[in-house]
């Protein structure tokens, strides 16, 4: 993985996760050069001096692509606006949850992506998923792509990432070229769901992901019967359970194993472990599933296990993982598929250091994780994987 910063995983997490989205290096660069010392101190102060710098960086995106919006050069303001939002987001999610500017860059990083959308005609349409008494917020992606009604992923967000990271990863686009459309959802306990409307996250996927199926019953441009669900990190855990509970999924992709996250965590705080893959993370944890104490949050976690229900998976799942995965073992996935002794067909698609992509969620080299599996989605689902004379 690129370690920009010396002995500082989380932060070299948030440069990887930035440049997969399309940051600039040079910008990064200009707003990190003075963080470097920093980086090994692991503290609040640390924490906002990183959140002022790259915040700095959106601010100044964004004025940028005022600038070219008052020339009338729409495509290049879109582009400066993709950038903004990437730096306004590492920023924010980097904090405490109680940390108040937090609130303002996230609602900038929201109006960023939304103009950078607007400004470059992606075919990504804001929608509303009905979901017990509220909604959850979701992108509806490449739901022309494909000259009728297309198949579909339903796709989950992960512990701290959000619809909008999702989208800028690539794997819509890239399943869109294969003839499939995406809804990226902001799920309980993640992005807008969280932050704006208090949703936590809980133990029960198959509850948003059923809301998320019946809103793409009526969706145009959708073939109903050709709906799959996925997800990263801790969405390792959330759409196979999902798949396992709601049985109009025709395939499931975990991106990235999680099979028994509770032992994770058991294993996390009994070691007192320092280096932890989020910001302020039992903080961070307790906030994402509505707890006030790590305590609960080891009983809650617990319970995130997949132990006992993978057998009731019956469509095609596919889990692929990293072989040099610092968060969660590669033990996991091999149990995860293992255990799914009904399914159609259970693959591990392993991305070992030789090839790339071998970090966490591949995000040392997003590239060869979203070819492996949007093109076993597409032979899945049947879209396709090269591209169609005429």
């Amino acid at each position: 993985m690129f370690e920009y910063f010396e002995d500082n995983y989380v932060w070299n997490m948030a440069v990887n996760l930035a440049l997969a989205m399309g940051g600039s290096i040079g910008d990064i660069d200009d707003a990190s050069r003075s963080l470097r010392p920093l980086a090994k101190n692991r503290d609040e102060a640390a924490a906002e001096a990183f959140f002022a710098s790259w915040t700095d960086l959106g601010k100044k995106l964004k004025r940028l692509a005022q600038a070219d919006e008052k020339r009338g050069r729409l495509l290049s303001a879109g582009a400066k606006y993709r950038r903004a939002f990437i730096y306004y987001i590492q920023a924010e999610r980097m904090q405490r949850p109680d940390f108040a500017p937090r609130r303002e860059a996230y609602s900038e990083a929201l109006d960023c992506f939304a103009l950078f959308l607007k400004h470059t005609g992606r075919n990504c349409q804001r929608v509303e998923v009905p979901y017990l008494d509220t909604t959850l917020p979701a992108l509806l992606v490449g739901t022309q792509s494909a000259g009728g009604d297309a198949p579909c992923m339903v796709h989950f967000d992960g512990l701290d990432v959000t619809k909008e990271i999702i989208y800028l990863l690539g794997v819509p686009g890239a399943l869109a070229e294969r003839g499939i459309a995406t809804l990226v959802v902001d799920n309980p306990g993640v992005g807008e769901s969280l932050r704006l409307k208090g949703l936590h996250n809980g133990l029960d996927a198959e509850v948003p992901a059923k809301a998320a199926v019946d809103f793409l019953q009526s969706a145009p441009g959708i073939d109903r019967d050709r709906i799959g669900i996925m997800a990263l990190s801790l969405g390792g855990y959330h759409a196979p359970r999902a798949a396992a509970f709601e049985p109009r999924f025709k395939c499931a992709v975990a991106w990235g194993a999680n099979y028994d996250w509770g032992e994770t965590q058991r294993r996390r705080y009994e070691a007192k472990e320092q280096r932890l893959p989020v910001p302020h993370y039992w903080d961070h944890v307790a906030w994402v599933f509505g707890k006030k104490s790590v305590e609960e949050v080891i009983e809650v976690s617990a319970k995130l296990s997949l132990k006992g229900i993978l057998h009731q998976i019956k469509c095609p799942i596919l889990v692929v993982h990293g072989e040099n995965d610092r968060q969660i073992p590669l033990s996991q996935a091999k149990q995860l598929v293992a255990d799914c002794v009904s399914s159609l067909k259970a693959e591990l698609y392993v991305h070992t250091l030789a090839d790339g992509g071998a970090e966490h969620c591949g995000i040392d080299n997003v590239a060869p994780t979203r070819e492996a599996m949007t093109d076993w989605i597409a032979e899945v689902l049947g879209g396709h994987t090269a591209l169609r004379s005429g």
